[in-house]
């Protein structure tokens, strides 16, 4: 696409090179570079793009950048200010109230900014300036000392305008010093590949995209970008905005820069200008690009969408704890008063409003809801005070409220066990948040006198309890019941079979590892389940490790005896076989279509 924008621009030959300063008018005038960098720091070129011109006019936007570093937005403003002036560039005109240049984009408003850098003395001042410059570019930048000879020589216009800013006290320096100052900014050599590079710094708030050195701080890079967007192409500045539509500022040189913010640069170098001081091939490749690649600021792709990636019940994405079935029965029929909300992308105004929006329209209705927040980038600082409103509205109406946020995006550092505080609960993944959905849920529509059961006996436990009473107790004696610490590894993956165990109390979780290197929780069992038997049965080892979430009391039947059980009771081996197989299927069902819907969470 460059090169189609090169070749169509190329054969413009209309403008002429400045001829106010000698050594402008003896640059080759058909010389065309054109550089697109992109926010991470990637250029594409085409044309002469190494070749050195002076910078010029194009280095008023970071002497500015670099005089609000040093005195302030608001020190800068009593000295210079920020409305288009509707003037040719070099104008000998001030503010008739204020007596203040324009702005800094126009030559009276540059020289007040150079007055304002700050510095031991002159040398280090301008030194200042080059590091500075140095900074944006990423590599060092040196002046070309005969263009500085020549503006010295023939800047009688620029003395006058500095000793006009004397006597009216808004600069309070030697005019001669800051005007200097002014002819050696000018006068520091670029190629176009390095404004591309300083473009693409202010489009990556300030930091240079390869070193990743910050030449400026976001918020003065903001103003420098408003500033460029009214005022950097002078009094074709309305033509610009309208027909280009980004930030830029052009110099007598031939360079013209352009920002996108957050996405990319443009620079381009053609030495051939127009009536206003503008490159010709550089105004016309960057309107084409532009509308090639869509980079009006004011072209909106589509309307803003909302944050909301998916959102589901936990009756329809259920947790990874295996519920008994009187509890599933009754997840079943209320499941949809607990709702996860996955949020994703950048959260910013108008995706946070529609996000809040659309969570706060269903959550009066809910017992509990999980705002996941894994997949969010950015999160400013409205669409962080909205959440937390929404969380605070929500805990008054009685919905509780959990973020899933392990990078402590919303700056939730603890997570509050009271139903009351809008903080709610914090968790670092979504399946131990729905878990806790799923708790609230079973608190309030458990029916009355059948809360979940935490503790059986071993004869209670579904395994057995359809037996007849004499196998029932044959089989009970074949068990040895132990108790196991909270924390506990009950199992390693790989560990040889140990034995099928009965859960009589507590809770026991399978885990695997992840590729993101973390420790994932495959599911939790709790009593009345099993665990143990597919390692027996086919007599492999542990596909999983097993690791005791509480305090638990378990009732183990050894290999020995599992395997001994076929010789001294056949047929209640088989019955055993039948239930385990019965058993292990349903919840091995359970797992997969838990994980089915969880596959986003590993």
């Amino acid at each position: 696409m460059l090169d189609e924008v090169y070749a169509a621009c190329r054969d413009d030959t209309s403008g002429a090179p400045a001829d106010y300063i000698p050594e402008l008018a003896a640059v080759p005038p058909d010389s065309f570079g054109l550089c697109l960098a992109t926010a991470d720091g990637l250029v594409y070129e085409v044309g002469a793009t190494e070749i050195g011109f002076t910078i010029q006019s194009i280095s008023k936007p970071f002497t500015y950048a670099l005089a609000l570093a040093d005195r302030g937005l608001d020190g800068v403003a009593e000295h210079i200010d920020v409305e288009p002036s509707g003037e040719p560039f070099n104008e000998i005109s001030l503010q008739p109230d204020s007596q203040r240049p324009s702005n800094p984009m126009i030559n009276s408003g540059a020289i007040t900014a150079a007055s304002l850098i700050a510095g031991r003395d002159t040398a280090d001042k301008f030194e200042r300036v080059r590091r500075c410059y140095s900074r944006f570019a990423g590599r060092d930048l040196r002046m070309d000392e005969s263009v500085y000879d020549s503006e010295a020589r023939t800047g009688y216009r620029n003395r006058a305008i500095g000793y006009m800013l004397r006597s009216v006290g808004i600069i309070d320096v030697d005019p001669d010093d800051a005007v200097d100052r002014y002819f050696r900014q000018c006068s520091i050599e670029v190629t176009c590949h390095d404004l591309a590079m300083m473009a693409a710094t202010l489009a990556d708030n300030g930091v240079n995209p390869r070193t990743r050195e910050r030449a400026l701080s976001t918020s003065l890079t903001e103003r420098v970008l408003s500033v460029m967007t009214t005022c950097g192409m002078y009094n074709a500045a309305g033509d610009w905005v309208t027909t280009v539509g980004l930030p830029a500022k052009s110099g007598v040189g031939g360079g013209i820069i352009a920002v996108l913010p957050g996405q990319l640069g443009i620079s381009v170098y053609s030495p051939r200008l127009d009536a206003h001081g503008n490159s010709v091939r550089g105004v016309a490749a960057c309107r084409e690009l532009s509308r090639r690649l869509e980079l009006h600021f004011c072209h909106v792709t589509r309307s803003a969408r909302t944050a909301i990636r998916a959102e589901y019940t936990v009756a329809q994405m259920p947790s990874r704890l295996r519920r008994s079935p009187e509890d599933s029965a009754v997840l079943a029929e209320h499941g949809e008063r607990a709702r996860v909300y996955e949020l994703h992308g950048d959260l910013l105004f108008a995706g946070a409003e529609r996000a809040v929006r659309a969570i706060e329209g269903n959550g009066a209705e809910l017992d509990a809801l999980v705002i996941d927040l894994r997949r969010v980038g950015e999160v400013s600082t409205v669409a962080r005070d909205m959440l937390d409103g929404l969380q605070a509205e929500l805990v008054r109406k009685g919905t509780r409220v959990a973020l899933v946020d392990p990078d402590a995006r919303l700056e939730h550092e603890v997570s509050s066990l009271d139903p009351n505080d809008p903080r709610g609960r914090v968790f670092i993944d979504r399946d131990t948040a729905t878990e806790w959905c799923e708790d609230i849920v079973l608190d309030r529509h458990r029916p009355p006198g059948t809360d979940a059961r935490t503790s059986i006996t071993l004869d209670e436990h579904p395994l057995l309890a359809s037996l007849g009473p004499e196998e029932r107790d044959l089989l009970c004696a074949d068990f040895q019941q132990r108790t196991i610490a909270r924390g506990e590894v009950i199992a390693e993956r790989g560990d040889p079979r140990s034995g099928l165990y009965l859960i009589l109390d507590g809770r026991v979780r399978m885990t695997f590892p992840g590729t993101d290197g973390r420790v994932h929780r495959l599911v939790t069992l709790s009593a009345g389940m099993s665990f143990g038997e597919i390692p027996m049965l086919i007599r492999e080892p542990f596909m999983n490790a097993i690791i005791a979430d509480t305090q638990v009391r378990v009732a183990v039947m050894s290999p020995a005896m599992f395997d001994s059980l076929a010789q001294a009771h056949p047929r209640l081996k088989l019955a055993l076989l039948e239930r385990l197989a019965a058993g292990a299927y349903a919840q091995m069902d359970a797992t997969v279509r838990t994980i089915s819907g969880n596959v986003g969470n590993y």
